[in-house]
C-alpha cells in the first residue's frame, strides 16, 4: 500500500505542474513522455527541459522557478477550506474514460462527487443563444437520460448547457456534471451560481485550471475535450456553424465517442451546425431511445449497485421485473425453465417478460426453449 506521504507528494507535484503558466495539456503530455512523472519533471535540469518539444527557454525557466515556490501548498489549503477535492490521474475516483484520451487533465478540481455510475454519461451541449425549441429539447433529453440512470455532462454556459443541467436535476435522483473553463473560486457566468450549487449537490462541478483562473476564450475549446472525454456520446442541440459546441463534436470524433445531433427547422440558422453534422454522418436523434440504442453494448460493464452490472445503456430503461429477469440470463444459452426456477415470479409472468425483452432486443430465443443475452 502506498504511503499517504508519497501520495501527497505526487498530488503536489501534479498540482505544481498544472500551475506553471504556459504548460497546457499537450506540453504536459510531452513532459510526461520525456520524464515519466511530474516529480521527475521538476528534478530535470534546464537543458533537459529545453529538449522537450514545445518547451523553449522561457517555459523551461518558468518550470524551474515553479519548483521553488509554495503556491501548490497554498492552493491545496484553499481547496480544502472551500470543500474542493483535487483529483489526480492516479486517484481512484479519476474518471476511467477521461484517463484514456490523448491529453487528459493532470488535475481535476472537483466541487461535489464523482461516482462509479458516472462512467455511463452523455454530454448535451449547444448554443448559448438558443431558441425556445432548443431549450425545450435539451431539457427533455437531459431529464429522460437522467431518469434512465445516465449522468448528463455539460458546460454550465448560458443557453443549451444550462437547460441540460436543469433537465437532469428535474429527474428524481438525476446526476449531472458541469465542466467549466475557469477556476472554481468563482462561477461563470455569475448568474449561474445557484445552478452550480445544485449541480455540485447532485454531481460535480469540474475544472482543470487553478482556482483564480478567469475565463479566457482559448480555455473553452480546451475544456470541451473534457466534456466529450467524460461521455460515451455527445448530443448537439442547436449549433450554428460558428458554435463552440462543434469543437466538442470534433473532440468526440477524435476520441471515438458517438456524436448525435437534434434536427431543427431546415431554414433555422441556429441549427445549421447540427444539420451539417447529420449530413456528415452524425446520428439524428428524436428521443432518448435513439441515444441509448445508438450507444449499443458498453465496452466494459458499469456497476449500478452491489449486485447489478449494466452491459448496455438501453438496460437502464427496463422496469424492475424486466431487469430482474434479464439479470438471470447469461451470455451462454439457458433454458427458460432454468430462468424461471431462480425467480419468485409466476411462470406466465416470466414468459411474458422474456417476450418483452426479446422485442427490446435484449435477449435472443434459441431452438429448444433456450434464451441468451443479445447485448454482451
Amino acid at each position: 500500500m502506498a504511503d499517504p506521504a508519497d501520495n501527497r507528494e505526487e498530488l503536489l507535484a501534479a498540482l505544481r505542474l498544472n500551475m506553471v503558466p504556459g504548460v497546457g495539456p499537450r506540453i504536459r503530455e510531452s513532459l510526461l513522455e520525456a520524464f515519466g512523472t511530474p516529480q521527475a519533471v521538476f528534478a530535470a535540469r534546464g537543458e533537459q527541459l529545453r529538449q522537450v518539444p514545445g518547451v523553449g527557454t522561457k517555459l523551461a525557466l518558468a518550470i524551474l522557478e515553479q519548483r521553488e515556490t509554495d503556491s501548490p501548498h497554498r492552493e491545496l489549503a484553499r481547496c480544502r477550506d472551500a470543500g474542493i477535492r483535487l483529483v489526480a490521474v492516479l486517484d481512484d475516483v479519476y474518471p476511467v474514460a477521461l484517463e484514456k484520451i490523448c491529453d487528459p487533465p493532470g488535475i481535476l478540481y472537483c466541487r461535489g462527487t464523482l461516482e462509479p455510475r458516472d462512467e455511463l454519461a452523455v454530454a448535451i451541449v449547444g448554443s448559448r443563444r438558443c431558441t425556445l425549441y432548443g431549450r425545450d429539447q435539451a431539457e427533455r433529453l437531459a431529464r429522460e437520460l437522467a431518469l434512465a440512470g445516465v449522468t448528463v455532462v455539460s458546460g454550465l454556459a448560458r443557453g443549451i448547457d444550462a437547460a441540460a443541467h436543469r433537465g437532469a436535476l428535474s429527474a428524481e435522483n438525476g446526476r449531472t456534471i458541469a465542466v467549466v473553463a475557469n477556476g472554481l473560486a468563482a462561477v461563470y457566468p455569475p448568474e449561474h451560481a445557484a445552478l452550480a450549487g445544485e449541480v455540485a449537490a447532485r454531481g460535480a462541478v469540474l475544472s482543470e485550471v487553478p482556482l483564480d483562473q478567469p475565463p479566457r476564450a482559448g480555455l473553452f475549446p480546451q475544456r470541451n475535450r473534457i466534456i466529450s472525454g467524460l461521455s460515451a456520446g455527445v448530443v448537439i442541440v442547436e449549433a450554428s456553424r460558428t458554435s463552440g459546441a462543434l469543437h466538442t463534436a470534433r473532440h468526440a470524433m477524435e476520441q471515438g465517442r458517438e456524436v448525435f445531433a437534434v434536427p431543427g427547422r431546415i431554414d433555422s440558422l441556429a441549427s445549421e451546425g447540427c444539420h451539417d453534422l447529420i449530413r456528415d454522418g452524425a446520428t439524428l436523434i428524436r428521443n432518448v431511445d435513439d441515444v441509448l440504442e445508438a450507444l449499443g453494448p458498453l465496452v466494459e460493464p458499469v456497476r449500478r449497485s452491489e449486485n447489478e452490472q449494466v452491459f448496455s445503456p438501453r438496460e437502464l430503461t427496463l422496469n424492475d421485473q424486466e431487469r430482474l429477469v434479464l439479470n438471470r440470463i447469461d451470455s451462454e444459452p439457458m433454458h427458460v425453465d432454468q430462468v424461471a426456477a431462480g425467480l419468485e415470479l409466476e411462470t406466465s409472468r416470466v414468459l411474458s417478460t422474456l417476450t418483452v425483452l426479446e422485442m427490446k432486443r435484449m435477449i435472443r430465443r434459441l431452438p429448444g426453449g433456450y434464451v441468451v443475452r443479445a447485448m454482451r
